[in-house]
């Protein structure tokens, strides 16, 4: 919890919210997957999300005003990852998500770094990674192919005696 947010299991009920998510093609152009068209491919995300969560949970609903309005968390081993939607950018969320969950990546569950790969043209999710501490380690090209269009990554790391205090 953070003084805006509530992070949280993913419950059935956030299908709705989660699904205005995934399915903005403004929210997915930087994603690894292309946007959702359908509810029943976010019902699956959802699923699997739930079932993931038990018994520790490493990827969080972001909630603001009682509604989903995002995901962050750990997803792949180590990588940090985050969505949100777009009418809530530009407002400081999801730094303030990070602020909150970096610490139990680190403290509680004994993390000995967070990675994260970017597209290094989402210049929003690079400023918001840097801000959090994270730290450049390399860069691949053509790393994505979403409908059919090729992306490149840049590579972060953040270890806990280096984040920012």
């Amino acid at each position: 919890m953070t003084k805006r947010l509530v992070l949280r299991k993913a419950r059935v009920e956030d299908l709705d919210d989660l699904h205005a998510v995934y399915s903005d093609p403004q929210v997915m152009r930087y994603w690894s997957t292309p946007p959702h068209d359908d509810v029943a491919q976010t019902r699956r995300n959802l699923t699997r999300l739930i079932a993931s969560s038990d018994p520790v949970v490493t990827y969080f609903v972001i909630e603001c005003g009682g509604r989903a309005v995002g995901c962050a968390g750990v997803h792949m081993g180590d990588e940090i990852g985050f969505l949100l939607r777009s009418d809530h950018w530009q407002q400081g969320l999801m730094s303030e998500a990070l602020g909150a969950l970096i610490p139990y990546f680190f403290e509680d569950l004994r993390y000995l770094q967070l990675t994260a790969d970017a597209d290094p043209m989402n210049a929003a999710s690079v400023a918001t990674l840097r801000a959090a501490g994270f730290v450049q380690t390399g860069e691949a090209k053509n790393t994505y192919c979403v409908d059919g269009v090729w992306t490149d990554s840049v590579y972060f790391t953040l270890k806990p005696d280096t984040r920012a205090a």
